[in-house]
This record gives structure tokens, sequence and C-alpha cells, in this order.
């Protein structure tokens, strides 16, 4: 049976089929949706949500706009936040990836939310739906935000719908002279989270957890941001994880987790790269604790690829790191495949007029 998005404004609505998601005939919809429903038992687990992919790379080429889009449908996602990354290597480098080159700088740009910005107005894609991404304040030297998010109004009036990926700490950048913010640098983001929050817009927060040396050093810092700002969307990038962190206790981890998400009512787990996968769930018997985790809070997590658009990479990568990102989602029950999988959580978060099918019993 073919499965419905319900999509009433932004997008016309979408049939999920087990080959592909496909645009419904107008006027096909309505029908549909209240006898459809996704069966997990013939129908792809992978995700048709992708909240964390970037668009452009640190340094070098990118691949093409529209061509990424192409890789989004040949896939089967539909939504997906276009993320630059924040930090641009030297224009006169020769290093493409950041961790070739330690010691070069590596810092916060505007450049790359540019790019995309134009690629978007000339594109205008229907499908996939796009979602535009703030990614370059300098969260370390919070003064210099406003003038950047009057540039983004100035300049893309109402074009851009969520922040980040913002790095409070990000343990790999260290060596290309990363500042990680500080507790009062946090206190100082106040009129910028006053201002997402007064538009609704949620902010991607990579926040490393700790090292295997350290697990929880900068967990302080973390769980500073969600007291000070209660009210706030914010997503928990790759839930702290890093290839840093990759010998941490899954018990602990998931108790960490759990507790702020029990604490922190607006906090958002990203599920993005496959770090998780690798370093974690893949794990003998880690996958059904984690399962149990997402299962046990069905409405606080979102999916993504963590996918980076340089030209060195094609559509079989794009592919695969979707795949491996989606594989924790079998283990899922039902009611938080939904959410995570179908994209219930995101559509939520975002306030799209959309909604996921439910799953076929």
């Amino acid at each position: 049976m073919p499965v419905l998005f319900r999509k009433r404004m932004l997008l016309p609505a979408v049939v999920v089929t087990a080959a592909a998601v496909v645009a419904s005939p107008a006027g096909a919809g309505n029908a549909l949706a209240d006898a459809a429903c996704f069966d997990r038992a013939t129908q792809p687990y992978t995700s048709v949500v992708d909240s964390h992919l970037h668009y452009r790379p640190f340094g070098g080429k990118a691949i093409p706009f529209d061509e990424v889009n192409d890789y989004l449908r040949q896939s089967g996602v539909r939504y997906v936040n276009v993320f630059g990354i924040g930090q641009k290597l030297p224009a006169d480098s020769d290093c493409t990836y950041y961790l070739n080159c330690p010691g070069t700088p590596v810092l916060p740009s505007i450049k790359n939310d540019i790019v995309n910005a134009e690629s978007y107005v000339e594109s205008k894609p229907a499908d996939p739906h796009l979602t535009l991404s703030m990614t370059s304040f300098d969260i370390a030297n919070p003064e210099t935000i406003p003038d950047t998010l009057d540039m983004y109004d100035r300049e893309y009036p109402g074009l851009f719908r969520w922040a980040g990926e913002l790095n409070l700490i990000k343990g790999a950048l260290l060596p290309n002279h990363h500042e990680p913010a500080t507790f009062q640098d946090i206190d100082a983001w106040a009129p910028l989270m006053r201002e997402l929050q007064a538009r609704g817009i949620p902010a991607t927060i990579h926040a490393d957890l700790g090292t295997d040396a350290e697990p929880t050093k900068y967990l302080a810092l973390f769980e500073h941001t969600l007291s000070r700002y209660p009210r706030n969307k914010i997503v928990w990038a790759h839930m702290g994880l890093s290839k840093e962190l990759s010998t941490m206790d899954p018990a602990q981890h998931i108790a960490v987790v759990s507790r702020l998400l029990d604490r922190h009512p607006n906090l958002t787990l990203d599920l993005s790269w496959r770090v998780l996968e690798d370093q974690y769930f893949s794990k003998p018997g880690v996958r059904q604790q984690y399962a149990d985790l997402l299962d046990a809070h069905p409405t606080r997590a979102i999916p993504g690829t963590d996918f980076v658009a340089s030209r060195d990479k094609t559509y079989a990568v794009y592919k695969e790191e979707l795949e491996v990102t989606s594989r924790i989602n079998k283990a899922l029950g039902d009611e938080a495949f939904r959410g995570i999988a179908l994209g219930e959580n995101y559509f939520r978060l975002l306030g799209l007029d959309a909604t996921a099918p439910p799953v076929c019993e």
C-alpha cells in the first residue's frame, strides 16, 4: 500500500513506495491520507529526512547544488537541512579537509551560507524540501553575532529557518585554532537565543561530551547552555559523540543523555554521523540499548547523515552514509520509527505543515 506524507502548503503531498518517494498527483493525496500506512516489512527503513547535510566543504570544490539534491531524490530523502560549514580553510590553502592539515586555521566564515542561499534562490527546487541554516555564527566571540544576523536578514529575508551546526566545543578542530566557547560566551548568546526563540528557529549545537581520557570533560558547557536557554529548541549534534570519544561505556552515555532529556524538554537529539553506528550502535548488544533509549523518548530525536558534499564524493557515498546512519531505525518501535525515520519529529520541530504516515499494525 502506498503511504502518504501530507503537506498542505509548502510542498505537494508526497507518496512513499517501497522504491522511492515521489510527488503525488494534485488532488490524489487527501483520499489516501486517512487510509494509508507505512508497512515496515516491505518499505525502506532509511530516513526520509536528512536534518544534517553539509552542502559545502571546509575547502576545495563542492558537489554542485543541484547534483546534491538529485542524490536526495534518488535515495528517497524528501526533507533536508542545508548546512554550509561555518568554518573555512584559508583561500590560499591547498588543504581540503582540516584533519589533513593540523596547524592551518579553520575559522568562522559566512561564505558557505551565502553560496547556499544564492544556489537556493537560483534553483528553488520543489522536491526535496530545503531548509537553509545559518552556520557561521562565531559563538566563541558573541559580540560579532548581531551583525551577522543582520546580514542574513538584510540579504535573505525569511530564507534561513535553522541555525547551526554551531561549534560550542569540537575537539577535532582544536589543532586548527578552534576556540571553544566559555561559560561567559554562552551567557552572551542571549540576544541571539531570544531572536531564535521568537522565530521558532532550532539550533543544532556541536558540543563534544568529552574524550576517551575524560568522557564527560565538556559536559558542563553543554548543560550550562541548556539551563541558560530552556525555551530554545536545541538540537545536540551526534548526541555529543565523536571520533575522540570512542570507548565510553554505552550505559554511561545513555544515562547522561536520558538525564538531559528528562531535565530539558526542548532538547532534541541529532542522530547524524556514521561514527554513532561504527563506534557504538554496531557493538554486540548495544544497538538495542540505544533503541530502548529512543523508544522511551520517541519524540526527541531527528535523523541525519552529516554528509559533506566535497567533489571527491559520489552518490554511492551519500547512499551508503544514509543507509549506515539509518540502521538504528530497524531496532526502533513503531512510535519512534514514525517520529525519526518518517520525519514526524522533524516536521513538528520545524513547524512544517506536514504529517508522517502511521505505521501499519
